[in-house]
C-alpha cells in the first residue's frame, strides 16, 4: 500500500468518524424524547444511516490495521460460525474478565444462532453513555443486520431484528436484563451480583491481567546516538516505548526491550582520530570525557575544516570495520562513556532497556545481502543495489541495500535487524517507536521483509509514530539560543519546579524530608511522562511545566493527589488492609447507593481499557480512563460517607463496603499509573 493510499484511507476513516459522531449527537437529542416511538421516518433513517456508517468505519479501521500488519481481515464462512465459549457461572469469573469482550461473545452467539446464513455479521457493542435508562451497554447490530437482510430480499426492520436477537440471546451471569428500545437498540443492564463478585476478587487477589495469547514481542525504542547527548527529541520514544512495554508485560507477554543505539558508522572515524590526538594514552589512562557533545563538536569541526584530519578519519573507519584491536578499543571507550550518560537518564525515569546497537547487526549484514542477491530481490540502479517492496509495482521509495561504493546503509542494517529478530529471537510482534516521519520507511522495511520471506503470516510489524514536542510558542522546543534542549537539563528543571510547587502548597511542613524527596521525584518525572502519554501520540504537543504541574484537570499531579486522598480514608478510619479483608470474608461486598454502582461499573472496565491499549498502542486511552475513575470517585465520595465522626472528630461509624470500594479504586489507579511508568507515594 502506498503512502498516498494509506493517507487517503485514514482521511476516509476520519470523515466516517465525524459523520458517526454528528448522527449520534442528533440521535441523542431525538432519543431523549419518546425513545419507544418508531414511526418517525427521520429517526428511522438516522438510526439506519448511523449503523451503516459504524459498520463502514469498522471496515475502514480494520483495513488500516490489516495494511499495517499484513494480516487479512477477511473471514471464511467456517470462521464466522465458530462459537465463542461463554461464561455460565458467576463463581467461575475472576477479577480480570473483560466485560466488553464477553458481551460480544454473548451477542455473537445470539446473532449467529438467529441468522445462521449471514457470514460475519456485525457485532456492535458500545457503552451507553451517562443516562442509566439506556442501560450500561448497547448492542447496535440490528440496524446493520436489517440492511444486510434487505439486500437478500428479506422483508424486515431493525426493531424486528432486535427482538429476534433478544429471543436467541443466551443467559449470562454478567447481564441482569436486556430491553429493546427505539428502532432497534438492545439496551444491556449489567448484573450487580456479578460486579460485586469481580470487585471482591480484586480485593482478595489483587489486580490481575485479562487472559491473552502469549507472544514474543520486541519493542525498539529510545535509540539515541553514541557520542551525542539525549535531547528532548528522545523523550517521547523513551516514555511511550517504556509504557508500551509495561502494559504488555502486565499481560504476561514475553517482551524484549531493545535500545537500537546509533553505535556504528562513518562518524566513529573522526571521533577515534580526535581521541588519538587529544588523549594519546587513552588505552592505559581513561580520558576525562564528561561532555561528549563538546567532544563530538570538536571532532566534527576538524573533520569539516582539516583535509588531512578527514583522510585520517576515513582511514580510522576502515581500520575499525576490519576489526583492528586499537580501533575497537577506542570505539568501545567512546560507546561506554555514552552509555554511562544515557543510563543516568534511564535510572531517573525508571527505564529498563537492553542496549543492542547497530554494531550488533554488522556481521549479519553480509549474510542478509547475500541472501537477497541469491533470491533475486536486488536490482542494479546506477551501480547501487536496491530492493522494492513489490516486485511488480515499483511505487514509493526502494531500499538501498548496497551503495555504489560497495558500502552498506541504514536500510541494510534494518533488514539484518528484522531478520535477526524473526529468526533468532523468534518474535511474533515487532514494535518500532519513532517519530511519525519514519512511518514510510518502516512500511517499506516490512514490505521487503515479507517479499523476501523473512516475515511470515501472523507476524506483525507495528510503527508507533509520534509527533514533535513544541514550546509554548508552538514552535519546535528549543533553548532561547536555538539549541536543542538536553534531556538531563529538562529533568533537573522538572525537579526544581515540582519542589517549588510542593513548598507552595506547604507540603514541606507536613512531610518528612524523605517523603518530600519522594513526592518531588514522583511529581517531577510523573508530570513529564503523563503530559506526553495523555496526548494522542501522533499529534504534536506543547511542553509546559505550568500546565503539567497544575493540580486541577487531567494531570499527573491531580491524579497523584487524588490517589493519596483515597489512601488517607482508610488511615483516618484506622483500618488496616487485613481488617478490611477480614470484613470482606465476613460480610461480602455490597453496592447499595447509585454512586457506588456507577463507580463500580467504571472500575469493571479496567481489563477492557488494557486490552484496547495493548492492541492499538495509544496510551492516552489509559490516561483518560484514569481521569474518569478519579472524577467518578469524587462524585461517589461527595455523596457517600465512608467514615462518620462526631463533633470532636472521633470516628463513630465505619461503612466497610465503601472502604472496600476505596481500596479497589486505589488498586486499579496504582496499577494504571504503574503501567504509565509513574511512581506513586503514600503521602503528598
Amino acid at each position: 500500500m502506498s503512502d498516498l493510499d494509506q493517507k487517503q484511507l485514514e482521511q476516509r476513516t476520519t470523515k466516517a468518524e465525524r459523520e458517526v459522531n454528528a448522527i449520534e449527537d442528533e440521535l441523542q437529542r431525538i432519543s431523549e424524547g419518546d425513545l419507544s416511538y418508531t414511526g418517525d421516518p427521520q429517526l428511522e433513517k438516522l438510526l439506519t444511516d448511523n449503523e451503516k456508517l459504524k459498520h463502514r468505519l469498522a471496515i475502514l479501521e480494520n483495513a488500516i490495521i490489516a495494511e499495517s500488519s499484513g494480516v487479512s481481515v477477511k473471514h471464511t464462512k467456517k470462521e464466522a460460525r465458530k462459537r465463542p465459549t461463554l461464561i455460565t457461572d458467576i463463581k467461575s469469573v475472576e477479577g480480570n474478565v473483560c466485560v466488553l469482550d464477553e458481551l460480544k461473545n454473548v451477542f455473537e452467539a445470539a446473532i449467529t444462532s438467529t441468522y445462521p446464513d449471514l457470514v460475519d455479521p456485525p457485532i456492535v457493542i458500545t457503552l451507553s453513555g451517562n443516562n442509566p435508562k439506556f442501560g450500561d451497554y448497547q448492542c447496535n447490530s440490528a440496524m446493520a443486520i436489517s440492511q444486510l437482510l434487505k439486500a437478500k430480499n428479506v422483508k424486515t426492520n431493525p426493531r424486528e431484528v432486535a427482538n429476534n436477537i433478544l429471543n436467541k440471546t443466551p443467559t449470562s451471569p454478567l447481564i441482569e436484563r436486556i430491553e429493546v428500545a427505539g428502532a432497534g437498540f438492545l439496551n444491556i443492564y449489567l448484573n450487580k451480583d456479578f460486579a460485586e463478585h469481580v470487585l471482591n476478587c480484586i480485593l482478595r487477589f489483587g489486580v490481575k491481567p485479562p487472559p491473552v495469547k502469549r507472544e514474543k514481542i520486541i519493542v525498539d525504542f529510545s535509540s539515541p546516538n553514541i557520542a551525542k547527548e539525549m535531547h528532548v527529541g528522545h523523550l517521547r520514544s523513551t516514555i511511550i516505548g517504556d509504557s508500551i512495554c509495561r502494559v504488555l508485560e502486565f499481560l504476561n507477554q514475553d517482551v524484549l526491550r531493545i535500545n537500537h543505539l546509533g553505535d556504528w558508522g562513518t562518524q566513529f572515524g573522526m571521533l577515534i582520530a580526535h581521541l588519538q590526538d587529544k588523549f594519546p594514552n587513552f588505552k592505559t589512562h581513561s580520558p576525562p570525557i564528561s561532555d561528549l557533545q563538546a567532544f563530538y563538536k570538536e571532532s566534527k569541526k576538524r573533520f569539516d575544516e582539516d583535509e588531512a584530519f578527514k583522510k585520517r578519519a576515513y582511514a580510522c573507519v576502515v581500520h575499525l570495520q576490519s576489526g583492528q584491536t586499537d580501533y575497537i578499543a577506542a570505539w568501545k571507550l567512546i560507546c561506554e562513556v555514552s552509555r554511562q550518560e544515557f543510563q543516568k537518564i534511564y535510572d531517573r525515569l525508571d527505564i529498563k532497556i537492553i542496549d543492542r546497537g547497530e554494531s550488533f547487526y554488522h556481521s549479519r549484514m553480509n549474510t542478509v545481502v547475500q541472501e537477497l542477491k541469491d533470491g533475486g530481490y536486488l536490482e542494479n540502479d546506477e551501480g547501487r543495489l536496491i530492493m522494492w517492496g513489490d516486485s511488480e509495482k515499483h511505487e514509493g521509495i526502494p531500499l538501498t541495500i548496497v551503495k555504489s561504493d560497495g558500502g552498506y546503509t541504514y536500510d541494510t542494517s534494518d533488514m539484518a535487524t528484522i531478520k535477526q529478530r524473526v529468526q533468532e529471537e523468534k518474535g511474533d510482534r515487532f514494535i518500532y517507536v519513532t517519530d511519525v516521519g519514519q512511518y514510510t520507511h518502516f512500511v517499506i522495511i516490512e514490505a521487503c521483509a515479507r517479499r523476501a520471506g523473512i516475515l511470515k503470516s501472523g507476524q506483525k510489524v507495528e510503527h508507533v509514530g509520534f509527533g514533535v514536542v513544541l514550546g509554548e510558542d508552538k514552535k519546535k522546543f528549543k533553548t532561547r539560543s536555538g539549541d536543542t534542549i538536553k534531556l538531563i537539563e529538562l529533568l533537573d528543571e522538572g525537579l526544581k519546579r515540582s519542589l517549588d510547587k510542593l513548598i507552595e502548597k506547604g507540603r514541606d511542613k507536613v512531610l518528612t524530608p524523605e517523603e518530600l524527596k519522594q513526592a518531588q521525584e514522583a511529581v517531577a518525572y510523573g508530570c513529564i511522562k503523563y503530559a506526553d502519554l495523555s496526548h494522542n501520540r501522533v499529534n504534536d504537543y506543547v511542553f509546559s511545566f505550568d500546565k503539567m504541574l497544575d493540580d486541577k484537570g487531567n494531570t499527573a499531579v491531580y491524579l497523584l493527589y487524588a490517589l493519596t486522598r483515597i489512601r488517607s480514608i482508610a488511615r483516618t478510619a484506622q483500618i488496616t488492609i487485613d481488617q478490611l479483608l477480614a470484613e470482606v470474608q465476613k460480610s461480602g461486598f455490597k453496592l447499595s447507593h447509585d454512586s457506588e454502582w456507577k463507580l463500580a461499573k467504571v472500575l469493571l472496565r479496567f481489563p477492557e481499557v488494557i486490552l484496547k491499549v495493548s492492541n492499538d498502542l495509544y496510551m492516552h486511552s489509559l490516561c483518560e480512563y484514569l481521569y474518569e475513575i478519579s472524577s467518578t470517585f469524587t462524585e461517589f465520595y461527595d455523596k457517600c460517607y465512608c467514615v462518620e465522626k462526631d463533633n470532636e472528630g472521633k470516628v463513630v461509624k465505619i461503612i466497610y463496603e465503601r472502604l472496600m470500594l476505596c481500596e479497589v479504586t486505589a488498586r486499579i489507579m496504582e496499577k494504571s499509573l504503574d503501567i504509565l511508568g509513574i511512581k506513586t507515594v503514600s503521602r503528598m
